[in-house]
């Protein structure tokens, strides 16, 4: 069963998605982190062959706050006031991702690797 899944896992706290990779090592392929949209730069292989980070990132525009217009964010943080937190839709957009290769003969995983783009929308 090993290699043949992966777990995305929606955690607040870093340390959670650690330690769920830690848990998970030998019994999944990767364990993708998610949540704050923001890439880290901590992806590995653990020691029992699972690959591991703790946040792929996002998909959304760059000129933004984690996709959103970053005016409605700001007046929200500046007046304690609700505003609407509207997509861009326009202009450049990031791309975050990773690559996993595995060698299902070994049943291995060889690397994980950062793809991140940015393209125009």
């Amino acid at each position: 069963h090993f290699f043949r899944s992966s777990l995305g896992m929606h955690a607040e706290a870093t340390s959670e998605k650690v330690a769920m990779g830690w848990y998970l090592d030998g019994r999944v392929s990767a364990v993708l982190g998610t949540h704050t949209h923001i890439p880290t730069a901590d992806n590995k292989i653990l020691p029992n062959g699972t690959a591991y980070v703790s946040d792929v990132g996002m998909v959304g525009a760059q000129n933004s706050v984690i996709g959103v217009s970053k005016e409605g964010v700001i007046k929200r943080f500046l007046t304690q006031i609700t505003y609407p937190l509207d997509p861009v839709e326009t202009g450049p957009c990031i791309f975050n991702s990773v690559l996993i290769t595995i060698d299902t003969r070994q049943k291995k995983v060889i690397s994980i690797k950062r793809l991140d783009k940015i393209v125009e929308i």
